[in-house]
Parts: structure tokens; C-alpha cells; sequence
């Protein structure tokens, strides 16, 4: 579906669009980068809204969100369409591709998810960024009907958009691709990542992260030793997600061994309170434990969740520290 975009220029001989820092320039009939966003008569507009690929009940931790809203089953939501071209997309089938869809409106999302009895909507497995026109109309709505409102993102957005965005978001997973180096495979900005979960940290917004080890690619120890670092200069509390690669897309590269998450680990426990092992299922790197008193507070195994010691309010029963966003 067809809708006039908010962030784009016009300049001499076309388009530029504003929402991310490709700031793709689009002569007429030319469609940018994430290939949702075209220059049609001297207006952009974006060509994937209201367009629903996938939508699904799931598992906050699913997305994955550890320390928000813990146990809760969350709708979630993909579009089509993403700003990078990663080769070892995980979900290449609606980010690199045009899939079936089904046209709904934002209301009707909000109802749909009432319906399913959902505290809130996941805008996920595609990029939300790039469907951010819907995006914003939904959460907009839903949090006018008291609902929650999750990104899980890539991040790579300019802080116009970002701002007002972010006003009827809750919390956002943010993939961290890896070092500068990384990004130059596939476009992107490790600084600018780090910028975006500097922002939305400040703006008091719950942000956790993720990064997918890659083998030979970006599971250099030194490298995310410093990433880790710059995270823990933001705050030590953010959590994050180290996932276990798989095969996917256009990659063949063996599965992450499973002893170098856990060394990457332990490196990360040296700057953060809260490091978690994805694609693992292994209870001893899911469990959420006190980092004042270690006293054990959430134990997950796969996507069974037992909350253990915790108050109403997110914080340790033993100690008092705050942990979790209930």
C-alpha cells in the first residue's frame, strides 16, 4: 500500500530521503536502498504500508527482551523491507524479497492484538525502521489503548525520525552487527549504532542488544572486547544478547562453537551486569541473577520462564536492586 513518507528533501533533480543515513538521493521513479521508499512525482512515499508478512503470538523473550515484561506473550508483527543487505540475513525471505502480505490498517493491529489477549506489539522480524510511517501510526494507537509498544531493530535511523518514534516506544532490542570493520560488508555505522542506543538511553527507554557471532567474521575477541566496553560506558546495565549464528541466506559458514560464546561471555561479564547466551539453551547463560547479591531472579530455560525473586516493581527481594521492567 502506497502512502505519502514524512522525512525526505526536495533538491535539484530529486528526492532525498531523510530517514536513515543512506539519505538515499532519488530521481524520479528511482526507489531507494530498502527498496520500500520511491520518488513518484516529485513526492516520496513508501510502498510497504499496512503490509503484513508475518504475524505471530510470542515470547518477549523471543525478541529477545529479557529484562522487560518478563513471561509475557507479546503480537508480533513483520512488514517487508530492510535499509542493509546482510548476507547472513536470518529472515532474508521478507527483508530481501517481496513476500505475500496482507493489507491491514494500524487500528486494525491494535485490535488484533487486543484480541489475542497481548499486553503489547512487537514490530520485528523484518526492519520496523523501514516501515516507519505504519510503525508510528500503530504505536501511536496503541498506546492511546494502553498497550506497550517494541521495536526490534537494526538501529540505523537519523534522530529526527528517532525522536518522535521513540515517544510511544517502550523498549527496543537493537542488533549490533559488530565492529566498524563489519558494517563496511554491508553498509552502516557502528558508531552511529552506538549513538542510537546512547539516544534512546537517555530518553529513559528500556534497550537491550544483540550481536550475532559470526565465525571468521566478527567474533574477533579484541574487537568485542571494546564493543563491550562502549557499551558499558552507556550503562553497565544494558543487557546483551550474544546469539549463536547459524546458516542462513547466503552465508554456508559453520554454527558459532558453542566454547567461543562462552568465552565471549565471560570477556562481556568484565564490563556488563547482564550478558546472555542466544541459540545456546543452556540455563546457566539465561538466568538472570542479582549482580549485587547474586541471588538468582529469573531462570529461563529455552522459553520456559520461573520469576523467583523478584518484587512487583522489578527489583531483588534479597537486596532491593533494581533489575527488570515489570
Amino acid at each position: 500500500m502506497k502512502k505519502m513518507a514524512t522525512f525526505f528533501e526536495e533538491t535539484d533533480g530529486g528526492l532525498i530521503c531523510k530517514l536513515c543515513p543512506r539519505n538515499c538521493f532519488l530521481k524520479e521513479n528511482q526507489t531507494g536502498f530498502c527498496r520500500v521508499r520511491k520518488n513518484k512525482n516529485g513526492v516520496l512515499y513508501t510502498l510497504n504500508y499496512g503490509e503484513i508478512s508475518a504475524i505471530a503470538m510470542d515470547p518477549i523473550e523471543k525478541k529477545p527482551l529479557y529484562h522487560f515484561k518478563p513471561k509475557d506473550k507479546v503480537f508480533s508483527i513483520g512488514m517487508w523491507g530492510c535499509n542493509f543487505r546482510c548476507n547472513f540475513c536470518q529472515n532474508w525471505e521478507i527483508s530481501q524479497s517481496i513476500p505475500s502480505v496482507k493489507n491491514v490498517t494500524p487500528l486494525q493491529v491494535v485490535e488484533m492484538a487486543k484480541n489475542s489477549n497481548s499486553n503489547g506489539i512487537a514490530f520485528t522480524y523484518n526492519e520496523p525502521i523501514v516501515g516507519y510511517e505504519f510503525v508510528l501510526d500503530t504505536s501511536r494507537i496503541s498506546h492511546k489503548e494502553g498497550l506497550y509498544n517494541v521495536l526490534v531493530t537494526n538501529g540505523y535511523i537519523e534522530f529526527e525520525p528517532l525522536g518522535v518514534l521513540i515517544q510511544n516506544v517502550d523498549a527496543l532490542n537493537i542488533d549490533l552487527k559488530g565492529p566498524e570493520s563489519f558494517y563496511k560488508e554491508f553498509g552502516g555505522s557502528y558508531n552511529h549504532i552506538l549513538k542510537v542506543i546512547e539516544f534512546v538511553k537517555s530518553k529513559n527507554i528500556h534497550v537491550e542488544i544483540t550481536i550475532l557471532v559470526i565465525p571468521g567474521k566478527n567474533d574477533n575477541e579484541e574487537e568485542l572486547s571494546k564493543i563491550f566496553e562502549d557499551i558499558s560506558k552507556i550503562n553497565r546495565d544494558i543487557p546483551l544478547h550474544l546469539t549463536r549464528y547459524f546458516p542462513a541466506y547466503k552465508y554456508e559458514i559453520p554454527p558459532t562453537p558453542i566454547k567461543k560464546l562462552e568465552s565471549l561471555y565471560y570477556i562481556a561479564k568484565e564490563f556488563l551486569n547482564f550478558v546472555y547466551l542466544g541459540n545456546v539453551f543452556d540455563k546457566k547463560f539465561e538466568t538472570t541473577f542479582c549482580p549485587d547479591c547474586y541471588t538468582e531472579l529469573i531462570v529461563r530455560e529455552g522459553y520456559n520462564v520461573e520469576i523467583k525473586n523478584l518484587t512487583e516493581g522489578g527489583k531483588c527481594k534479597v537486596c532491593g536492586r533494581e533489575v527488570v521492567v515489570i
